[in-house]
């Protein structure tokens, strides 16, 4: 039997997280008894203390163990903690030898959402992949700048450490550990008792990009406001260079370095989010929406949209038009 430490954190803790962790292993459990079958996993809260309280005092959480007790554990699962995070961090520095500690004895480590930047504190992830919420990847890359964040991902898993995106994404991760721990039939049965998309892995549909100005950087900051405001017409590198006066290898250096992307990358980035918003809200066809952005060739439309979003265009419109949805 699987040992699964479900860490309960001092803060503003995602009761969601936990909750919806303990009762999806839990229902492989059952299922496997109803089957005749030894259940796999036991899964036990374990907190700093005998009580952690939540939301001024609305909820609270009893564990049923302190951390200290566990000598050893198979998984340990570390929930999102919202607020500040450094002082989230301090909060919960007395988990970080135990975390480190039970993975050296051969845990396996999961972190939902931004229960990463507890993850990332022990040193744990150094030089491995993870993802996290979207909107901390800024805050997170600040932090931990020996990680490879991944913030598109849904889910990253890399030497026994495993990773979500945003949110209610870490229900896709407790699936995949479901699928690996218990098979691919008690994943697509999970699945369905949770209506779970099994086969979602990119937070990419729901990031709005936000043009990354997280910089010092003033003449860069004039070459993103101006194509931010002239997207859908011609704009080119070499155009761009001389109206800031400056070569063009020199402009693609420095944006690159402000930004984490080329001049052209931004370009598609701004353009792409452009189309997104007309794709939920207008009753524009594709095409008009193509055009209407900056693209006059529809496959090469389609190939950035897909490559940034995860979805080609009308998929896109299909799922997120409200408009469409009503009718």
């Amino acid at each position: 039997m699987k040992h699964i430490s479900l860490l309960i954190p001092e803060g503003e803790t995602s009761l969601s997280n936990i909750e919806a962790t303990f009762k999806m292993f839990s229902k492989v459990n059952e299922a496997l008894e109803q089957a005749g079958k030894q259940p796999l996993f036991k899964v036990q809260l374990v907190g700093l203390s005998m009580e952690t309280t939540l939301t001024n005092g609305l909820f609270s959480i009893k564990p049923g163990l302190l951390f200290k007790d566990v000598e050893k554990t198979d998984l340990v699962v570390i929930p999102a903690v919202h607020g500040d995070l450094k002082k989230v961090i301090a909060a919960n520095e007395v988990f970080i030898p135990w975390i480190i500690k039970q993975y050296k004895n051969g845990a396996e480590i999961v972190s939902l959402c931004i229960g990463a930047f507890i993850l990332a504190s022990t040193g744990l992830l150094r030089g491995k992949s993870c993802t996290t919420h979207w909107l901390m990847a800024v805050e997170f890359r600040a932090m931990f700048p020996d990680v490879n964040l991944q913030p598109y991902k849904i889910i990253t898993d890399e030497g026994g450490i495993y990773t979500s995106g945003g949110a209610y994404s870490s229900l896709n991760l407790i699936l995949y550990l479901v699928e690996k721990f218990a098979g691919r039939e008690m994943a697509l049965l999970s699945s369905k008792i949770f209506e779970i998309d099994i086969d979602r892995n990119s937070q990419s549909p729901f990031i709005i990009f936000k043009g990354q100005k997280d910089h010092e950087d003033d003449v860069i900051k004039k070459a993103q406001a101006f194509i931010e405001k002239n997207y859908p017409g011609r704009i080119t590198v070499d155009d761009l260079a001389s109206m800031l006066a400056m070569s063009r290898r020199h402009l693609e250096r420095r944006f690159k370095h402000a930004t984490s992307n080329t001049v052209i990358e931004y370009l598609q980035r701004v353009r792409v989010e452009a189309a997104k918003i007309n794709l939920e809200s207008m009753r524009e066809n594709v095409n008009e929406v193509m055009y209407k952005t900056g693209y006059t060739d529809p496959k090469a439309f389609r190939t950035i949209f897909k490559k940034i979003t995860g979805l080609s265009p009308v998929e896109y419109r299909s799922k997120y038009n409200k408009e469409l949805k009503l009718q």
